[in-house]
Order: C-alpha cells, then sequence, then structure tokens
C-alpha cells in the first residue's frame, strides 16, 4: 500500500520541472531542480517497499508521475521514467541494501538496454558477459542510456554467461572501471535527458551484481520492465502532447486580427483542428488508462493494450503537436511558447525501442494469432 498520497509532492516536482524546463532545453542541461525536488520528497524511491523504505508505489503512481512531470519537462520526465523502470527490476531482484539506497534518494538509476547492433530489439542484447573467478567481465558498446554520465548505476543488459536464453541483467555501477561515455548525444528532443553511448572495457562485476538468473533477463524484461516502460512513455507522450495543446489553446483565445477585433478561435477551422486534437488526447488518456487497468488486474488483454498504449500515445503526441505548430503559425517557431519545444520533444516516443513500427507489429502478430517474438 502507498505509504502516502502523491498530490503535493507531484505539484512540487512539476514547479520544479517547469521552472528550469526552457533553459534544460535551450543548453541541454540536466534537470537538477526536477530531480532534487523528487529527491527531497522520497519519489525517487516510489517503487520500493516500505519495508526497505520506498514508498511502496505502483506502476499507476509512476506512470501518472512521469505525465505530468513530462508536461512540464519533457527531459525530466524520462530521466524519472528510466529511474522507474530501472528501480522496479531492483524491487524485484535487487539486493537490499540497494533498495534502501534507491528508497533514501541516494541512487538514481536508469537502464542501458540499448545497442546499435540490436537497435529497437531491446530484447537481444550483443553486449557479453564471462565468468572470471568469481567475478564476470562485462564488454558492450551502449548507444542511448538516458543519463549516461549522471545515474549513479545501470540496469545493464548482455548475453548471458552459459545459458542458451537470450539476455542477464546486472547492476552495473557508472564509475566502475573500464566504463567511459565517449560524448553526449546532442538530439533534437529532450534535450536534458544526458543521453549518450556507454562502452564497456573489461568491466569487472562480482556475481552479486546479477539481478535475477543468469539467462532470466529476458523474463524479466518483459514480465518487469517492458510493461512499465511503455505505460510510462505513454503517459510522457500525452504529457507532452497536453503541454503543446493547452499552450495552443491559450494562444487563440488571445492572438487575433486588429481590422475586426475576431481571435484566431472565431476561425471554424481553427476549431476544428483544435476539437481533432482535443478528441486525439481524450481517445489516448481513455486506451492508456484501460491499459493500467488490464496491467494492474492480470487481464488476459494486459500485454495487447499495453503495447497498443505506447503506439497510440505515441501518435497522438506526433499528432497534437504538429496540429499546435499549424494553428498557433509563424509565432510557434520561436521559442515564445512550448509548443516548439514540444513538438521537438514528441518526436522521440515513435523510435525509442520498442518503437511504433515494432509495436503495429506486435499488435498485428497479437490479434491475428502469431507469437511476438516468433
Amino acid at each position: 500500500m502507498m505509504s502516502r498520497d502523491l498530490s503535493s509532492d507531484a505539484t512540487d516536482i512539476q514547479a520544479a520541472a517547469a521552472g528550469e524546463a526552457t533553459r534544460v532545453d535551450r543548453e541541454a542541461l540536466f534537470p537538477e531542480a526536477a530531480l532534487a525536488a523528487a529527491r527531497d520528497r522520497g519519489v525517487l524511491g516510489l517503487l520500493i517497499g516500505t519495508e526497505h523504505g520506498g514508498l511502496g508505489g505502483t506502476p499507476q503512481d509512476a506512470m501518472r508521475l512521469v505525465g505530468g512531470v513530462s508536461q512540464a519537462c519533457a527531459s525530466a520526465g524520462m530521466v524519472l521514467c528510466m529511474h522507474f523502470a530501472a528501480s522496479a527490476v531492483i524491487a524485484a531482484h535487487g539486493d537490499d541494501g540497494t533498495r534502501h539506497a534507491v528508497a533514501r534518494g541516494e541512487r538514481l538509476l536508469t537502464l542501458a538496454f540499448s545497442e546499435s547492433g540490436s537497435r529497437s530489439h531491446f530484447w537481444a542484447p550483443l553486449s557479453t558477459a564471462r565468468a572470471q573467478g568469481a567475478d564476470f567481465v562485462l564488454d558492450a558498446d551502449k548507444s542511448f542510456v538516458t543519463g549516461a554520465r549522471r545515474a549513479d548505476a545501470y540496469v545493464w543488459s548482455s548475453r548471458p554467461v552459459a545459458s542458451q536464453d537470450m539476455s542477464t541483467l546486472w547492476l552495473v555501477p557508472r564509475d566502475a572501471p573500464g566504463l567511459s561515455v565517449p560524448g553526449p548525444f546532442d538530439g533534437l528532443g529532450l534535450r536534458g535527458n544526458d543521453s549518450a553511448p556507454v562502452r564497456a572495457r573489461n568491466v569487472v562485476v562480482p556475481a552479486s551484481a546479477r539481478l535475477g538468473a543468469d539467462g532470466a533477463g529476458f523474463d524479466i524484461m518483459m514480465g518487469v520492465v517492458l510493461p512499465l516502460f511503455q505505460l510510462m512513455n505513454a503517459a510522457a507522450s500525452l504529457g507532452i502532447a497536453r503541454a503543446a495543446h493547452e499552450g495552443a489553446l491559450s494562444h487563440v483565445a488571445t492572438a487575433g486580427f486588429g481590422t475586426d477585433g475576431s481571435r484566431l478561435r472565431d476561425l471554424p477551422t481553427i476549431r476544428a483542428s483544435l476539437a481533432r486534437a482535443q478528441i486525439a488526447l481524450d481517445a489516448g488518456a481513455a486506451l492508456l488508462a484501460d491499459a493500467a487497468d488490464a496491467a494492474a488486474n492480470g487481464r488476459p488483454d494486459a500485454m495487447l493494450r499495453v503495447l497498443q498504449s505506447k503506439a497510440s500515445a505515441s501518435q497522438v503526441a506526433l499528432d497534437v503537436t504538429a496540429t499546435a505548430m499549424r494553428v498557433c503559425g509563424g509565432v510557434a517557431f520561436r521559442k515564445d511558447l512550448p509548443v516548439e519545444r514540444a513538438f521537438r520533444d514528441a518526436q522521440a516516443a515513435s523510435v525509442m525501442g520498442p518503437t511504433t513500427d515494432v509495436l503495429h507489429d506486435f499488435v498485428g502478430k497479437a490479434i491475428t494469432g502469431l507469437p511476438l517474438f516468433g
């Protein structure tokens, strides 16, 4: 059971995120204020059980928090999304010391799954792990790692040491000898999430760093990471879309024509465009709410709904932010409104694994009776 109501915490974190969002985007800065607010309020331990000092929150709590923060600052929302996805693995498979440290806000975590060789098929890493006495040696070229230089540790994927299954997971400290971050990723959107490649060369970790059994990575990814990440990612996309939509609504209510005193909202074409955007937002939110319910209650259609929610929300974000740019006209191309930033931030979700194209294939397989990974 959640140890407290999150509403006031969420409001404070969102306010901190909003206050730094413009500068975070313009200068590609890590969202320090938002993360400090989350840490100070114990929210980094949201998904850690109360018996380990965490808040004992649910995936729905994480989803709502990420969605709200993303509406204020998408970079901050994505950093929290990755932390919660990684901390859910720690809650399920980490040791007590790490759980307590995350609960106290002493560990910011992230996922290190993405590789150029496996691309959006994050469940099938090429990274290797081999035994060396009682320890293990990791070698990898990770591609997009959110918070690469700021996270304290990575939930890391590799091929198994001996198992014939797809993957094994590890908890790897960012400062482990042999790890390097070749350089920051200068992205179109989500510019403050510190996404960068991470390279591992002969990184030695103890047996205690393994999360679950050798070869259990795929099951952990599918059972713990994928549903939670998809729900949070969908919530982030809808938050971004909502920011653009509200910016557009505000603009058309005040901007107009000096010739007759009318406003942009007086034009039927503007109203129709914004109406379609509102319908898309509401439909995406309804699907996400149903997906969250399906996941929470173990419904047979849970995985299908979760996959649909991320695909739907990603497209909603693209469509709604594009509409906001169009109805706001030339001013949307400047930095005055949050619309231009939201438009750029919205592009990420459709190419973030599983990509929208991959999700459509998954959904198609599911509804035609084929195995997802066959």
